[in-house]
């Protein structure tokens, strides 16, 4: 049995304790504490970025305008203003790993994006600019806007524009892994036996091994259909996910991933990343209850559609 109660006071004790930790010797395999995903650094490369590693003028003239507004860019004019509006929280610039300055937390494929099928980038719209907006149904919008899973949640895990914060505690069984942003814990199983039969999940099914001083997790048994996970980033029903967590010192992770899903991508791809100490603890992440933004806009989208309709009625 899971007592996730217990676990979940452990993680609270842990946060509290997270200072003191980060100045203790560390133990390999000692992965508790709290941790910030907080990069300028997306996961894909930008399309003007050559390559994965920049200098150290090609990131400080891509950083500079950005830092303004905590690493995002200025709106553009005519739209609402939301970067100016809302509080961002990107870290204090582009990810260093392993001494370099990365543009991309992919690092392969060699060009920085995910290889999606040709016939997913159409259905999409993914080769436009922006993509279109999906706005037929509630379960076509975006799982971080109706507060049920944020880029962190499950697997891979991935950076977003605001609350990057991330918990880990570990038992001899178990480790759990709790998101800040809308408070999800994904649950670890620490077993060489793999996975056993589970109805599928926002998260899906996560089943730990130790190699060495690595903890290797793989993810399957995600919700059927497609889940949007920040950016351009998509996993679905058969998408399995191997993640691996090395401790590199008091106040760092290295964490790298590999993605496969035949439905969706031409090849698997791998991502990783340097993951930092959080400098404080987490708290209550509250989203809208009930997700009141959600009906207006959906109703949004549906008088734009009898506007439309009326307007072309009547030529």
């Amino acid at each position: 049995m899971i007592h996730r109660r217990a676990m979940l006071a452990a993680a609270g004790a842990a946060a509290a304790m997270a200072g003191a930790a980060r100045a203790a010797p560390f133990r390999r395999r000692d992965l508790e504490g709290a941790w910030t995903l907080a990069t300028y650094t997306d996961v894909e490369r930008p399309k003007e970025v050559a390559g994965l590693v920049m200098t150290e003028a090609e990131a400080r003239a891509y950083e500079a305008p950005r830092r303004q507004f905590g690493g995002m860019l200025p709106s553009k004019p005519g739209e609402v203003g939301q970067t100016e509006s809302e509080f961002t929280d990107r870290g204090d610039g582009l990810a260093r790993v392993h001494g370099q300055i990365r543009s991309s937390w992919i690092v392969d494929p060699p060009d920085g994006r995910i290889p999606y099928r040709p016939e997913v980038v159409a259905r999409l719209g993914l080769d436009k600019t922006p993509p279109p907006e999906h706005l037929d149904n509630p379960e076509d919008r975006p799982g971080n806007e109706r507060c049920v899973a944020n880029a962190a949640s499950g697997a891979p895990m991935l950076g977003g524009a605001d609350a990057n914060l991330f918990q880990i505690v570990q038992t001899r069984d178990w480790v759990a892994i709790q998101i800040e942003k809308y408070h999800d814990v994904r649950m670890v199983r620490l077993s060489a036996g793999g996975m056993a039969p589970a109805p599928p999940s926002w998260m899906g099914q996560s089943v730990g091994r130790w190699e060495g001083d690595t903890l290797v997790v793989e993810t399957a048994g995600l919700r059927p259909g497609l889940t949007h996970r920040g950016g351009r980033a998509y996993v679905s029903g058969e998408t399995r996910v191997v993640e691996r967590f090395t401790r590199t010192g008091p106040a760092e992770l290295f964490y790298e991933f590999t993605v496969e899903d035949p439905t969706l991508f031409t090849r698997p791809w791998r991502g990783e990343m340097a993951i930092q100490a959080a400098r404080g603890r987490l708290f209550e992440y509250a989203c809208h209850e009930g997700n009141y933004s959600l009906p207006g806009i959906l109703a949004g989208a549906r008088l734009e559609e009898r506007q439309a309709a009326a307007a072309k009625g009547g030529t």
